[in-house]
């Protein structure tokens, strides 16, 4: 199984795998709430897999919560055994972050209550109408909120990585700095970053999987993989197979 690399500056936990571990990596783009792609995705998965001998490895991209009807549900699914024949990681994403520091009383979390927790708290159970005002200083919420939320969805939000790397293989839900080396990448980047990303991709002798800028289709490229179909708005849920280095797209709905 893969292993956390050191980290010295209270930084999220990054992973890094051998490479020729696993025969085929399987990335999936963003969720964002959206069970049923995510149950159909899985079964073309397996149903691709297996045709495949060797390990085989799911890397889900991040952004779990918001916009979609069924976080908590999502959350419930992804913390529990994954699909029989794989291993499982799940990346954190900047939604799914945010969340956890609205759930710790972070500032930072004042952002979540804005883009899309409603579906999030709704999917939890928690009645919005109850507690007054939709804001990060309501506290009465912010407590709601926390007591709808399993302990366990806490920890499972707190373990997930950042960064996955397999060689010169990089997963991670934004992107990175371009020509930063990755042992210098900074998690708001990995979390946060789209536009020179996309613009001049990494800069650096990898390829990288990820999500966060919602795109019509997939693409495939040189440097990147953009995997993030918007599934919330478009029902499409999009994941690359990887095996000898080559890339395929999956998608559902």
């Amino acid at each position: 199984m893969p292993t956390e690399q050191l980290d010295t500056c209270e930084r999220r936990p990054r992973l890094e795998i051998e490479p020729g571990t696993y025969s085929t990596i399987y990335a999936v783009g963003d969720v964002h709430g959206c069970l049923e792609p995510l149950l159909a995705l899985e079964e073309t998965i397996r149903d691709d897999a297996s045709l495949r001998e060797g390990r085989k490895l799911i890397v889900m991209l991040g952004d779990y919560v918001d916009r979609g009807p069924q976080s908590a549900a999502v959350l419930y699914h992804l913390n529990a055994t994954p699909p029989a024949g794989f291993d499982r990681i799940c990346l954190r994403g900047n939604h799914d972050d945010a969340f956890l520091d609205y759930l710790e009383g972070d500032p930072a979390g004042d952002w979540f209550l804005d883009h899309g927790a409603e579906n999030t708290l709704r999917s939890y159970g928690v009645d919005l109408e109850a507690h007054g005002a939709f804001t990060a200083s309501n506290f009465a919420l912010r407590q709601s909120v926390r007591a709808a939320v399993p302990p366990a969805h806490v920890e499972f939000l707190q373990s997930m990585p950042v960064l996955v790397t397999v060689g010169p293989e990089v997963f991670v839900h934004a992107g990175i700095r371009p020509g930063r080396p990755l042992d210098e990448q900074v998690d708001d980047d990995l979390l946060w970053i789209r536009r020179s990303f996309i613009d001049l991709g990494p800069g650096l002798p990898v390829r990288v999987f990820h999500g966060h800028t919602p795109m019509r289709e997939a693409f495939v490229g040189p440097g990147r993989v953009s995997l993030d179909t918007h599934c919330y708005k478009s029902g499409r849920l999009t994941a690359a197979r990887l095996a000898k280095g080559e890339v395929e797209i999956l998608s559902v709905g």
